[in-house]
Order: C-alpha cells, then sequence, then structure tokens
C-alpha cells in the first residue's frame, strides 16, 4: 500500500472543462487580485492536491505557526509559507469576498474565498525560513518586493491543459499514484532537481533504487532565478538519459510544477512532504538541498531532518554524501565508500562545467555522459545566438 497523503485526504480543488468554465462565468463582475509567478504555481499546485492538506493561501494563524514552529495549526508539519501577496494596483478586498485570481494578461486561473487579510513581518520571515535578511539571497528579494500584507483564503484552480509545459509529463499526485499502483510498486523514492543530470546524480538515484520498488524522476519546472538551466533542456538531458542507461519498469519521470523558493533545509523538507503526497515513502536529499550561492552548509538540509518524529513526516529522509568518480576506484564513489584522497577524484565546480559547455569542450564523462554533454553544448549555443 501506498503512503497515504500528508495529512491524510489528498485535496482535490481542481477543475477544468465544463465545471471550469461555469466557475470563469460565475467571476464576471467580481473583483480580481493578480497572481505572481510563485502564486501561480501555487495555485496549481493546492488545486492538485500536491499541498495536501492545505487548501487555500495561509491565513493569519497557519502562516505564523508555519514561520515560528513549521507546522500547521491543525498539526501536520509544514515548513514553508504558502501565501498571496497584496499587489499594487489591485482593488482593497475584506474577509467575506469572493475574488477572482488572475495572471497579469488578467487570465482567470482560480478563485479565492477571502478569510484573512493581515499584515507580516517580513524581515522575520526571511529570517526564520531562509535563514537570512541578506538581499542578495533571491528569496530575501522576492520577500523584498512585497508591501507586507497577505490575502488568505480557500481556493480553487482553473486547468488549461493547452497552456501546459511538456504535457506528457504532467502528472498529477492522483495520477502519479495510480501509475505506482498498477507497476506494483509499493514504496517509491522521489528525486528533485533543479539542474540537468550527471553521473553522481545517476549515482544516488541507482543506490536508492536498490531498496525500494521505482524511482520517481521530479525535475521541477516553476519558476527559479535566472541562470538556472531552462526546464525543457534538462528535461531533454532526462528523456536521453533514460533510454540506455534505466530501467523502463523502474523509473517514471513527471514533471514537479513547484516554484523554487532558495530555503535550503526548510525547503528539503517542504519538497519531501510534497513528494509524500505523489505517493512516494522516499526522498533522496543530497548535498545543498535547494540552496543559493554560500548560504546553507553542505548538510544542513539533512540535518533539519533529525528535528521530527519520522511519524509525522511519514516520508523517509535518503541522505547522501557528495558522489564522485574515482580513478583509483574505477568507479562512482563517496568519501563514506572511498579511500583514496581527492587527487584521484573527478570533480568540477558547476561555474567550470558551464565555463566549458560555452566554449563547446567536452566535460570528461566521469563527470557526465557524453549524450547529455553535447546537449547541455547544443543549448549553450543557442543561448549565445539569441
Amino acid at each position: 500500500m501506498l503512503v497515504p497523503p500528508h495529512g491524510g485526504r489528498l485535496v482535490d480543488r481542481q477543475y477544468e472543462g465544463r465545471e471550469a468554465d461555469e466557475i470563469i462565468a460565475g467571476l464576471q463582475g467580481l473583483k480580481s487580485l493578480t497572481l505572481n509567478a510563485r502564486e501561480k504555481n501555487d495555485l496549481e499546485m493546492i488545486g492538485n492536491g500536491a499541498m495536501s492538506p492545505l487548501e487555500g493561501f495561509m491565513c493569519r494563524d497557519d502562516y505564523e505557526s508555519v514561520v515560528d514552529l513549521m507546522h500547521l495549526v491543525s498539526g501536520p508539519v509544514w515548513s514553508l509559507p504558502v501565501v498571496f501577496a497584496r499587489k499594487v494596483g489591485d482593488p482593497e478586498v475584506r474577509p467575506g469576498e469572493h475574488v477572482a485570481l488572475a495572471d497579469a494578461s488578467g487570465t482567470i486561473w482560480g478563485d479565492m474565498a477571502v478569510e484573512d487579510v493581515f499584515n507580516a513581518d517580513l524581515a522575520s520571515e526571511a529570517d526564520r525560513t531562509l535563514g537570512t535578511t541578506d538581499i542578495s539571497h533571491p528569496g530575501v528579494a522576492y520577500l523584498d518586493s512585497l508591501d507586507g500584507t497577505y490575502i488568505g483564503g480557500k481556493v480553487r484552480s482553473i486547468r488549461r491543459r493547452d497552456t501546459e509545459s511538456f504535457p506528457n509529463y504532467r502528472l498529477d499526485p492522483k495520477e502519479t499514484r495510480v501509475l505506482f499502483r498498477a507497476r506494483g510498486w509499493k514504496t517509491a523514492v522521489a528525486f528533485q532537481t533543479r539542474n540537468p543530470i550527471h553521473r553522481a546524480h545517476e549515482y544516488i538515484q541507482k543506490c536508492a533504487l536498490e531498496i525500494v520498488d521505482g524511482l520517481l524522476l521530479h525535475p521541477l519546472v516553476g519558476e527559479t532565478q535566472e541562470g538556472d538551466i531552462p526546464a525543457d533542456v534538462r528535461m531533454r538531458c532526462y528523456e536521453e538519459i533514460l533510454k540506455d542507461y534505466y530501467p523502463s519498469t523502474r523509473v517514471a519521470m513527471s514533471v514537479f510544477p513547484a516554484a523554487m523558493r532558495y530555503a535550503g533545509p526548510r525547503e528539503a523538507v517542504f519538497h519531501a512532504l510534497l513528494r509524500k503526497n505523489y505517493g512516494c515513502s522516499h526522498f533522496i536529499v543530497g548535498r545543498d538541498h535547494a540552496g543559493v550561492g554560500n548560504f546553507y552548509g553542505t548538510y544542513d538540509a539533512q540535518l533539519i531532518f533529525d528535528g521530527f518524529d519520522p511519524d509525522e513526516l511519514g516520508i523517509t529522509p535518503l541522505r547522501f554524501e557528495h558522489a564522485f568518480f574515482c580513478r583509483k576506484c574505477g568507479g562512482m564513489a563517496t568519501l563514506k565508500t572511498c579511500a583514496h584522497d581527492s587527487s584521484h577524484h573527478v570533480f568540477l565546480a558547476g561555474r567550470k562545467v558551464r565555463e566549458m559547455l560555452g566554449e563547446g569542450v567536452m566535460p570528461p564523462p566521469e563527470f557526465t555522459r557524453p549524450e547529455i554533454a553535447q546537449i547541455l553544448i547544443e543549448a549553450a549555443r543557442k543561448g549565445e545566438d539569441r
């Protein structure tokens, strides 16, 4: 039996087809609030159940409980706020009102039954959830762009399949659960990534596969910061490597339509809980998960899990050290399994890899498979041509 959803029930507040048309028709003439990119991602994931047990954007009580205690008022673990921010130019709203939720172009993506309008201390939120108030941190910069007023309430989301990226890989939690059952998987491990796959990723994924029934490759395709490898390039890399290097009956791939918050340890817990809703029993936590710059310690995102009772998490973190190719061992290893010093290890910093790709130089096969390197080189050339 698959693990139950977080909170015990998979939320379903997503509508399409005739039901969506009826919702949109009923919103005509009502006030409309503007979704930014992160909120649009969050709305989709609240609606499809990925953020169960949330049924809407947080009101003050849940917001403060999450920021201070990493739990919802109702009890379940929850490590990051999921909130809707008031925008300049939007109409004033009060609790009890029903409003449309639209993007900057005016396209309606859902609605909200407003329950709360409250002011938040954004500096305190940054300090507690991101561990810093340094404006160079992208999460702090995001908070700094807000005016400090949040609007909370239950939502409904509209699914527009004709606008979705990667439609062949866009499985909702209820769909991944059906897939896992159809394949006979009782346990599954999720792998979160916002970077192209390389040999270290492949190694830890396959190590994880030795102890569970299946692997869910779950590349993040929501809002990321400038400089991250585009989602379409990352997806091509995964498609290529799945052709020859993974057993097809043991691996599934679906996109994860979340926005990156770059919150390091707290986001590792957040990512794990959401994968539990997709039906995963285990979650890979590697080096500096969801980190950015030098804001977090190398293994802080693993250590944070020690602060929770395993039963209240309901998903098992699989903790991996940094993996590398050791020339003397003749294969992939970590410091746990390799007896040799770093002079035998093949390790390239991200900046060095980007320089090589931009120059059309193939990184060594011990770092990344040639097929993947070729995709990245071609993508880098196209980027320069634009």
